[in-house]
């Protein structure tokens, strides 16, 4: 008998499964946009989209169309998502363009942020919330402090 190893290799332990109308496009855009690289595909009888695996960089995203007699919405379904995913890129700048000339929306702008992150914020044609970033500049303790402060002051 075998040892099933109760996560499976190469699988994280948390998993964004996004639930989308039109998983087919959603994934192209995905692997533009994302570089993703698609691992599994199952197609449904009716041609949608039961489940994908997208790979992006060491990370794991679960895809398919949504099925409301299941539960299953996409955010334009229910009027938008309380959630957002940040990615880690190489090339924020290049990957934000590159998602905005492939019809998402900007939600803010590529920008130096105090914790040393360039980071920028779009939402994909489906609904969902995407921010990129790339990281620019170690910031020390003390002036992350500092930093987060001057920050903070400025929303009262």
């Amino acid at each position: 008998m075998t040892d099933v190893q109760p996560i499976p290799a190469g699988y994280p332990r948390v998993t964004p499964y996004l639930f989308v109308d039109g998983a087919a496009d959603a994934i192209e855009f995905y692997k533009t946009v994302l570089a993703a690289d698609e691992k599994a595909r199952m197609d449904g009888p009716d041609g949608k989209v039961g489940h994908a695996e997208l790979k992006i960089g060491e990370s794991l995203i679960m895809v398919a169309d949504e099925f409301p007699e299941m539960g299953s919405r996409s955010p334009k379904s229910v009027g938008g998502t309380p959630v957002a995913i940040h990615v880690y890129v190489e090339d924020v700048d290049s990957v934000f363009a590159s998602a905005l000339a492939s019809g998402a929306k900007q939600l803010s702008e590529v920008t130096d942020e105090f914790y040393g992150d360039r980071t920028g914020g779009f939402e994909d044609p489906w609904g969902h919330s995407w921010y990129v970033a790339t990281h620019v500049e170690d910031v020390p303790p003390a002036e992350m402090e500092k930093r987060a402060a001057e920050a903070m002051s400025g929303m009262r």
